[in-house]
């Protein structure tokens, strides 16, 4: 993620032409970016840390799920005491 944050300080430093960034190359400007494209697409896949991320959403799901199950039988116990 700092690679993002990176790149993105480094376009808004080319945009508002501060030196010494201002005479830089774009390709300098656009490396970390196209560096965090790489590692998010391949980098993460070839290490499993995107499974990891779609287990735990599912982890998430699931608990949300038994808090909304448990919600309901409560509104069905006072609904039945009215």
């Amino acid at each position: 993620m700092w690679l993002v944050w990176c790149g993105a300080l480094l376009l808004v430093l080319k945009w508002f032409e501060v030196d010494p960034v201002a005479t830089w190359s774009w390709w300098w400007i656009l490396a970390p970016l196209a560096a965090a494209f790489v590692w998010f697409e391949f980098f993460e896949r070839m290490f499993g840390r995107d499974r990891r991320q779609v287990e735990m959403a599912e982890y998430e799901k699931r608990a949300k799920q038994r808090v909304a199950d448990t919600f309901e039988g409560f509104r069905k116990g006072r609904a039945g005491r009215s």
